[in-house]
């Protein structure tokens, strides 16, 4: 059975944890410490990252886009549509909400690398404006939730997880849609809802 090396509060562990879990891959997850640079993790991935996908033959599969391509190719097309316009849609999706994780990561990762008079105050707050312009965006015209949903839905999903874990209170301010998107997503998919990581 194939591995999958993650993260407990990854926002991309449970992207790719979700998107598996939806397209009906069964796989072993199994957490690591990337901070301690097992060699399980950096024998599959040099750069220690996670998640990384580990088949049956011993390969790793790297980052979490590729991973979900990957999945995707494996389901025969369970997480991207086969329209071409369709599929662009669900790809930007995913790459909006992965930007909002990797904004929200340089953030969490400045305050705990620094002591806090070394923080650096404008990276930040560079960082939060990028990830509230892509929320009020995502807010106005918060994508549609149809039977058959694609990794695009999967990444918002996890993405706004990972802002209730690390965030909580703050990005949902004068976004009611989005908010009530989530739940209508847990609502939808309570298989789903029991992976996503929990504050």
């Amino acid at each position: 059975m194939p591995k999958l090396l993650y993260s407990a509060t990854s926002p991309y562990s449970a992207k790719v944890r979700l998107a598996a879990t939806y397209a009906g891959i069964a796989f072993e997850a199994v957490v690591v410490d990337t901070a301690a640079q097992p060699a399980l993790l950096t024998d599959a991935n040099p750069l220690g990252k996670i998640p990384v996908w580990i088949t049956d033959e011993g390969e790793g599969i790297y980052d979490s886009r590729v991973i979900t391509q990957y999945l995707n190719r494996l389901s025969g097309n369970k997480l991207f549509p086969r329209n071409a316009e369709k599929r662009l849609d669900a790809e930007r999706l995913e790459a909006i909400a992965d930007g909002i994780c990797d904004c929200l990561l340089a953030i969490v990762y400045e305050r705990r690398s620094r002591p806090e008079e070394l923080v650096h105050q404008p990276w930040l707050d560079k960082q939060w404006t990028k990830t509230a312009r892509a929320l009020d965006l995502l807010n106005s015209n918060p994508p549609k939730l149809p039977k058959s949903i694609s990794v695009g839905q999967i990444a918002l999903r996890t993405a706004i997880a990972y802002m209730e874990l690390r965030f909580a209170g703050k990005w949902d301010k004068g976004r009611p849609r989005l908010k009530r998107w989530a739940a209508r997503f847990d609502e939808k998919f309570p298989e789903l809802k029991e992976i996503i990581p929990q504050a």
